[in-house]
C-alpha cells in the first residue's frame, strides 16, 4: 500500500509559520477569510494533535518560540471578546474574523473555496481556533518550563479575559484546564489570583452543565488552594457553598472524585468561612454518606475532608447530627487496628475525635459509639505519646457526665493520668478561637464579660443618682479589673496554725509570693487537664478505689516535687481532700500511702531514688511541710472512733498483705500511745511486721519503710535514747592499758617462760603456765590436770593461726584492752566471714574465754560500725551469728541520729544476712524497738 501523501501541517515549521501570521507577527497577507482561515485550523489541530502530544514535541515547541505568537493569537482573541459575547451565533465581530485570518495563503496546497457549504460561520470558526489555541496552551501548561515561560509573557491575563467574555462551555473547559495548569506554579497561583479568576471560576460552576467543564473548573480551584491565604480568599469568595451544592447533586463518579479533593484542599487548616459555607450548601450529609463510597480515593478525602471540619465549632454539632461522630470513630477504629497504618494517618483522626468532645450533643454520640475506649487505648499506647496532653484536654469535656467518668474510671483513666502530670509535651498546635466549643457561642464575643457583681453596683449607682448613665461609670471599677491589693502580713503567715481541718490549707510556702489567695488562680499548664479530672475523681464520696493506689500517688508525688516551678494548688489540694477523706484511710494503709507520703515528702527519698540516689529540685523544706500537714490529717482519721475501728480491723481480721500494711503505717499516724500500744505491743502488730521482714516484699520500698517505721516506734518508745545502749560502739574508749604479755617476748623474757605454745603453721608461742591455766577451765584442766600436756613444755594448740592465736595469748597473761583484740579484725569493706576475727571469736568460745569473746565482738563493732563503717557493713557484723553483734547492728541501724537511706541500706543488709533464719534477727530488732537487753523478757 502506498504511503500517505505527506501535507504541509506535518511540518512543525509550517505550523509556526500559520500561527505567527495569525497572530500578527509575520509578513502580512491578504484579508479574505475563506482563503486564509483554513490553513490556521489545520495548523492549530495539527499543532494540538501530532506536534505537542509527540515524544518531546512540548519542549521543541518552546523552543521555537511557538509560545509567543500563540500566547498572541489569544491576547487579540481577548481582546475581542465582549465583541463576541454580544454577537449572535451567526455573526461575528470583524476585529475577531481579522484576528483568525490574518495569516495569506501559502504558495503550495489547494485552497478552499470561498463559496463552499462546508465552510463554517465566522463565529463557529473563531470559537473552533480559540478552543484548539487553549486546549494547545492547556497542553503546553502540564510543563514546568512553559508554565514559566507562560507567566513570564504575561499569559494569565488573556485566559483571565476569555473566561469572562466567552461563556461556551468548551472554551471555559479548555480555559479553566489551562488555569489550573498554571496554578501548579505558586508565583502563577497568586497572579491568577491577582487577575481576579476566582469570581470568574466561581461563576461557571453555577452555569455549566457539561460535567468535563465543571472538572477543570474544580481542579483549577483546588490548584488554587496552595497556601492558607489562597484558602481563605477562595472560602471568603464563595468558592466553598457551589462545591457542596454540585457534591449534595449526587453528580457523576469522575465529577465527585474532583469535588471531594477539591473540598479537601479548601478544608485544610479550615476556616470559618468555608465551613459555613459547606455546612449552607447541604454538603454535610453527601460527606458523610460518602465516606462509605466504594473507591477508595473518594473514601479517604471525605474522611479527611470530615475531619478538618471538626475545626470550626459552629459546624460540629450539624456533623454530628449527620452522623459524622460514628463515621469518624469507626475509620480511627479501623486505622488503629489495621497493622499497616502509620500513626501520621491517625493523627487528624485523633485531633477530629479529640475536638468533638467540646460540645455535649457529640459527647454523647461518642460515648454510645464507643468512643471513650478508644480514647482509652489512646491513652495506653506509647505510641501515641504525642497526641496523650490532646486526648486529656478532650476527657475534660466529660468532667459532669457521671456515667462517663465510671465508665473513664473502670477503663484505669486515674493512673494513666497521674502518669500525664509530668510526661513528655506533645508536638500537637494550639486550637484557635474558632475551635472553642459550640455550647457556649457567646464566649467568642471579643468584649469582656461583665461580672454580676459590677453590673448590679451599676445599675444601684444609676438608681440612686449617683452616675447618670453607664458611661460615667469607669470599666475600672469592675472587680475583675482592679488590682488585688497584698494582704497584710499578719493574714498572710499566721504566727501559728489552729489545729484540725485548718491544716487542709495549702503550705504557704507553695504559694505564689507577693499575691493573694483570691487572686493567686493557678495557672493552666499542660498538666492543668488532667489535674482537673483527678480533682474531680477526688470529689467523689469515696474515691479511695482510683485515686488512693501506688500509680496514682506516686504521679501526684513526682509532680509535686518534680515540677520545674511551684506546682499547682490543684495537685496540692487533691492529697489534702485525699488525706482528709475517712474513706481512704484504710486505702492509705493498705498501699503504703501513708509510708510513701512520708518517705517521699518528709525524707526526700522517691522510688526512683532507691536504692540509688536521685537527683531533682532543692525544694526540700517545702515538702517537707506538706507531708508533714498530709500524714497530720491521716492522723486525724486515724485517731478518730472511725479510724480506730478500721485500723483495729484490718490489724485483726484483715488478709496477711493488709495487717503487715497494717502494723507498718501505724507509727506513723498514730500519736496516742494507748492505741499503738495495744496495737503494736498488745496485739502483735510489731512482731507480726518483723517477721514480714525476710517474707517476699510487697512494696519496692517495702524496706526502706518499715526501717523508718521501726525508727519512728522506737522513737515513740523511748522518746529519749538511753545511756545504757547508746546508736553506736564508742570509739573514744581512753588509753589503751599496758599489756603483761610483751615482756615474755623480748630476747631477755622477765619472767621467763616455762611453756611455750605449738601452732600448726610451726610458730612457737611464750607462756606461763600459771597465769594461763588461771585464765579459763579449758586451760586449767589442759596444763594443771590430768592431761599429757601437764607434762610437756610444748602444748600444741591445733586449728589456730597466729592471727588469731595473738589476742588469745594476751588475754591468758591477763591482758585487758591493749589493743590486742583489734589484731585479727580486717578492715571495713572486707568480709569478716572466714577472717582471723571470725576464727579468734571461735577459738575463745572454745577456750571457754567469755571475756576474749566480749572484747572482741567490742573491737569488731568499734571498726565496723563506728563512724568509718557503712550500711554495707552491718549485715557483714550480723553474718558472724554474735547475739551481742546482732544487738549492735540493730542499735546502729535503728539509731535516732541515722541517716534514713543508710537505715534503709542497712536493714536490707540484715534480710540478706539472716536469710530463713528471721529468728535472731527479728529478737534483735524487737529488743532494740522495746529499750531493753538482748535476752531479756519481751512483752509476747
Amino acid at each position: 500500500m502506498a504511503a500517505a501523501k505527506p501535507t504541509p501541517t506535518d511540518s512543525l515549521s509550517f505550523c509556526l509559520a500559520q500561527l505567527t501570521a495569525a497572530a500578527g507577527e509575520g509578513v502580512g497577507g491578504g484579508k479574505d477569510t475563506a482563503t486564509n482561515e483554513t490553513p490556521l485550523g489545520r495548523a492549530l489541530l495539527a499543532l494540538r494533535t501530532r506536534h505537542v502530544k509527540a515524544a518531546g514535541g512540548i519542549e521543541r515547541f518552546r523552543a521555537r518560540g511557538g509560545l509567543r505568537p500563540l500566547l498572541a493569537l489569544l491576547r487579540r482573541a481577548a481582546a475581542a471578546g465582549p465583541a463576541l459575547s454580544q454577537a449572535g451565533p451567526g455573526s461575528a465581530p470583524s476585529s475577531v474574523e481579522s484576528a483568525a485570518s490574518a495569516a495569506p495563503a501559502p504558495s503550495s496546497g489547494p485552497a478552499p473555496s470561498a463559496a463552499s457549504p462546508s465552510t463554517p460561520s465566522p463565529p463557529a470558526r473563531l470559537r473552533k481556533t480559540l478552543d484548539l489555541a487553549l486546549s494547545i496552551l492547556a497542553n503546553c501548561c502540564t510543563e514546568g518550563a512553559c508554565r514559566a515561560e507562560v507567566r513570564r509573557l504575561g499569559g494569565i491575563g488573556p485566559l483571565v479575559t476569555i473566561l469572562q467574555c466567552v461563556k461556551t462551555d468548551s472554551i471555559q473547559n479548555r480555559t479553566a484546564r489551562a488555569l489550573g495548569n498554571l496554578a501548579m506554579e505558586p508565583e502563577s497561583c497568586g497572579d491568577i489570583h491577582s487577575a481576579g479568576a476566582v469570581p470568574l471560576l466561581v461563576e461557571s460552576l453555577t452555569a455549566c452543565q457539561d460535567s468535563q467543564c465543571l472538572q477543570s473548573v474544580v481542579r483549577a480551584l483546588r490548584n488554587l488552594a496552595d497556601s492558607p491565604q489562597h484558602r481563605l480568599a477562595l472560602a471568603q469568595q464563595g468558592a466553598v457553598r457551589p462545591l457542596a451544592e454540585l457534591l449534595a447533586a449526587a453528580p457523576d463518579p469522575a465529577l465527585t472524585l474532583a469535588l471531594v479533593r477539591a473540598l479537601l484542599e479548601l478544608s485544610r487548616g479550615c476556616s470559618r468561612a468555608c465551613a459555613e459555607q459547606l455546612s449552607l450548601g447541604g454538603g454535610l450529609g453527601p460527606l458523610v454518606s460518602l465516606a462509605s463510597h466504594p473507591k477508595r480515593a473518594v473514601r479517604e478525602a471525605t474522611i479527611l475532608i470530615l475531619a478538618n471540619l471538626c475545626a470550626q465549632g459552629l459546624v460540629r454539632p450539624a456533623l454530628g447530627n449527620a452522623g459524622g461522630v460514628e463515621v469518624l470513630l469507626g475509620e480511627l477504629r479501623r486505622r488503629r487496628g489495621s497493622t499497616g497504618a502509620s500513626p501520621a494517618s491517625q493523627q487528624p483522626l485523633v485531633r477530629a475525635v479529640c475536638l468533638l468532645c467540646r460540645e455535649a450533643i457529640n459527647r454523647a454520640r461518642l460515648r454510645d459509639a464507643g468512643g471513650l475506649e478508644l480514647l482509652m487505648g489512646l491513652l495506653r499506647d506509647p505510641r501515641a505519646s504525642a497526641w496523650h496532653p490532646r486526648v486529656v484536654a478532650a476527657l475534660v469535656g466529660f468532667l459532669y457526665d457521671t456515667g462517663a467518668l465510671g465508665r473513664l474510671q473502670a477503663l484505669g483513666l486515674v493512673p494513666l493520668l497521674a502518669g500525664q502530670l509530668c510526661g513528655e509535651a506533645g508536638d500537637e498546635e494550639e486550637e484557635g478561637r474558632e475551635a472553642a466549643s459550640w455550647d457556649f457561642p457567646e464566649e467568642r464575643t471579643p468584649e469582656r464579660a461583665e461580672a454580676g457583681s459590677f453590673r448590679s453596683l451599676r445599675s444601684w449607682l444609676i438608681s440612686e443618682g449617683y452616675a447618670a448613665g453607664p458611661g460615667d461609670i469607669s470599666p475600672d471599677w469592675s472587680p475583675e479589673r482592679c488590682p488585688q491589693p497584698p494582704p497584710p502580713p499578719e493574714a498572710a503567715e499566721p504566727a501559728s496554725p489552729a489545729p484540725g481541718p485548718t491544716l487542709l490549707r495549702t503550705p504557704r510556702t507553695l504559694r505564689t509570693p507577693g499575691r493573694s489567695p483570691a487572686a493567686a488562680e493557678e495557672p493552666w499548664g499542660r498538666e492543668g487537664p488532667a489535674l482537673l479530672l483527678l480533682s474531680r475523681f477526688s470529689q467523689a464520696p469515696d474515691p479511695s478505689g482510683a485515686l488512693v493506689t501506688g500509680p496514682a500517688l506516686c504521679g501526684l508525688l513526682a509532680y509535686v516535687t518534680g515540677a520545674p516551678g511551684p506546682p499547682s494548688p490543684r495537685a496540692l489540694r487533691i492529697l489534702a481532700r485525699l488525706t482528709c477523706n475517712p474513706a481512704c484511710l484504710e486505702a492509705f494503709v493498705r498501699s503504703y500511702g501513708a509510708a510513701l507520703l512520708r518517705a517521699w515528702l518528709v525524707l526526700g527519698v522517691a522510688p526512683d531514688d532507691w536504692p540509688e540516689l536521685g537527683t531533682r529540685p532543692d525544694r526540700s523544706s517545702q515538702h517537707r511541710e506538706l507531708g508533714e500537714m498530709l500524714l497530720q490529717n491521716l492522723t486525724v482519721q486515724a485517731e478518730s472512733p472511725f479510724g480506730v475501728g478500721a485500723l483495729t480491723h484490718l490489724l485483726l481480721s484483715g488478709s496477711p498483705e493488709d495487717r503487715v500494711a497494717c502494723a507498718l503505717t501505724l507509727p506513723f499516724i498514730c500519736r496516742k500511745p494507748s492505741l499503738w500500744r495495744r496495737l503494736l505491743l498488745d496485739q502483735g502488730g510489731l512482731r507480726l511486721l518483723l517477721s514480714a521482714l525476710t517474707r517476699p516484699a510487697p512494696h519496692p520500698l517495702f524496706l526502706f519503710f518499715a526501717a523508718d517505721s521501726l525508727s519512728c516506734l522506737q522513737g515513740l518508745v523511748s522518746p529519749t535514747v538511753s545511756p545504757a545502749f547508746p546508736p553506736a560502739v564508742s570509739l573514744d574508749l581512753g588509753p589503751p592499758s599496758p599489756c603483761l604479755y610483751e615482756p615474755l617476748l623480748g630476747p631477755a623474757p622477765i619472767p621467763a617462760p616455762d611453756l611455750h605454745f605449738l601452732l600448726d603453721s610451726g610458730l612457737q608461742l611464750p607462756a606461763q603456765r600459771a597465769a594461763s591455766a588461771t585464765a579459763s577451765p579449758f586451760f586449767r584442766a589442759l596444763l594443771a590436770g590430768s592431761f599429757a600436756e601437764a607434762q610437756m613444755d610444748l602444748v600444741p594448740l591445733r586449728g589456730l593461726s597466729p592471727s588469731a592465736a595473738w589476742p588469745i595469748l594476751h588475754h591468758l597473761h591477763g591482758c585487758r584492752g591493749c589493743g590486742a583484740a583489734l589484731g585479727p579484725i580486717p578492715p571495713p569493706g572486707q568480709p569478716l566471714l572466714g577472717s582471723g576475727a571470725e576464727e579468734a571469736l571461735e577459738a575463745a568460745g572454745r577456750f571457754l574465754l567469755p571475756g576474749l569473746e566480749e572484747e572482741l565482738e567490742e573491737a569488731v563493732g568499734r571498726i565496723h560500725l563506728g563512724p568509718q563503717g557503712g550500711p554495707e557493713s552491718v549485715g557483714e557484723v550480723f553474718r558472724l551469728g554474735r547475739p551481742r553483734l546482732a544487738a549492735h547492728c540493730a542499735r546502729w541501724t535503728l539509731g535516732p541520729g541515722q541517716c534514713p537511706r543508710k537505715r534503709a541500706l542497712a536493714l536490707v543488709g540484715l534480710v540478706e544476712a539472716a536469710g530463713e533464719e528471721a529468728g535472731p534477727l527479728t529478737e534483735a530488732l524487737l529488743a532494740v524497738v522495746m529499750g531493753v537487753e538482748l535476752g531479756a523478757k519481751v512483752p509476747p
